[in-house]
């Protein structure tokens, strides 16, 4: 059977494009950065009580469940725009693959539940359940694990219509893209990219505080940092030559814009190395950003390589209606202008407690 005939036909957009993308690459950043503070949180806090033993003094520990109930609020939150403008510019093929682990992909919003109450009762019961924080975060940890596997399966499965036929076999929504060669490099890439940036969210955060071990826990989450991206490299390669070769080698000379960017990212991770090997916080803050959007690019371009003999959303057919693009805007503005403010709130009331 021809894949192609698979693929449903796409909607009509109110407008270019472009303003999709641009936005799809923005907010995902975004997404992608606090996803990763959140998850590199929990798994640092897990790994430090494992230690230490789950009811031993940790300050780290303490000062990461107060703030591990917002950091999913905004992950959450970050993420919705992100997969409603994936849902835009490649709908026909997000929900196909939705729909073919529909029994995992609907599961998700339960086990948010129930992660987000874990996360909530490791804060609030801290100090009065000792014995049984590791259990809470290690849940919270556990359950966010798996919605990320979830994702990566379907963010590779959409990208196979030739694999689509497969639903025919398997009707009951629970089909997995296990057999993809870069479903675990791919779910590993976001996993150890996360602790390193949970080490240098520690830092960042530990940089603000009054205490005589501040210096101490700065050099600790800078270490999580230096050497989590380290592992980064190996597990990078890994995804790299796990791609089809046409892909690969699109990053390899093939094409000059995919490997202009693929040499600009590991340029900032080099950077961000001898930044972070020398404790300094803010050049290694500013170097992963640089890096990360490198990095999203570089996903992207994936996706392109892969859906090229089928799609490009540049093909979309545009009813124009720009009324919608522009209350988007106008709300944007306006919410991002809101969670700056309450977080402002937040932080003086913290100081003053």
């Amino acid at each position: 059977m021809d894949p192609s005939g698979l693929i449903p036909v796409a909607d009509t957009i109110p407008t270019h494009w472009g303003w999709f993308y641009f936005f799809l690459l923005l907010t995902f950043i975004l997404h992608l950065l606090l996803m990763n503070v959140m998850l590199g949180s929990g798994i640092i806090s897990l790994v430090k009580h494992i230690r230490k033993g789950g009811s031993a003094s940790c300050p780290v520990c303490k000062d990461i469940s107060l703030k591990l109930p917002y950091k999913i609020a905004f992950t959450i939150n970050f993420g919705v725009a992100p997969l409603l403008f994936l849902q835009v510019l490649y709908g026909q093929f997000i929900y196909v693959s939705s729909i073919m682990m529909a029994v995992y992909w609907l599961s998700v919003v339960g086990i948010l539940v129930i992660m987000y109450y874990s996360a909530y009762i490791y804060d609030f019961k801290y100090d009065q359940w000792p014995n049984l924080r590791i259990y809470f975060v290690g849940l919270m940890v556990a359950l966010a694990l798996i919605i990320a596997f979830f994702f990566s399966n379907n963010m590779t499965l959409m990208l196979s219509p030739e694999k689509w036929t497969g639903f025919f076999d398997n009707r009951s929504g629970t089909m997995l893209n296990l057999s993809d060669p870069t479903l675990i490099p791919r779910y590993l890439h976001f996993v150890v990219a996360s602790i390193a940036v949970g080490g240098l969210f520690m830092a960042i955060t530990w940089k603000f505080k009054q205490s005589p071990k501040a210096a101490e826990y700065i050099e600790e989450g800078m270490k999580w940092f230096s050497y989590a991206t380290l592992a980064q490299i190996v597990i990078g390669i890994w995804f790299l030559i796990s791609l089809p070769q046409d892909i690969m080698l699109l990053f390899m000379g093939g094409k000059a814009l995919n490997t202009a960017i693929f040499l600009l990212g590991l340029s900032g991770v080099a950077m961000i190395l001898v930044f972070s090997f020398k404790k300094m916080v803010w050049a290694t803050t500013a170097g992963l950003v640089m890096t990360i959007i490198f990095m999203v690019l570089m996903r992207d371009m994936v996706r392109s390589a892969y859906l090229g003999g089928y799609y490009h959303p540049s093909e979309r057919v545009v009813v124009p209606e720009y009324a919608p693009l522009f209350i988007f805007l106008v709300v944007f503005v306006i919410g991002i202008g809101a969670v700056f403010y309450m977080l402002k709130l937040a932080f003086e009331a913290g100081k003053e407690a």
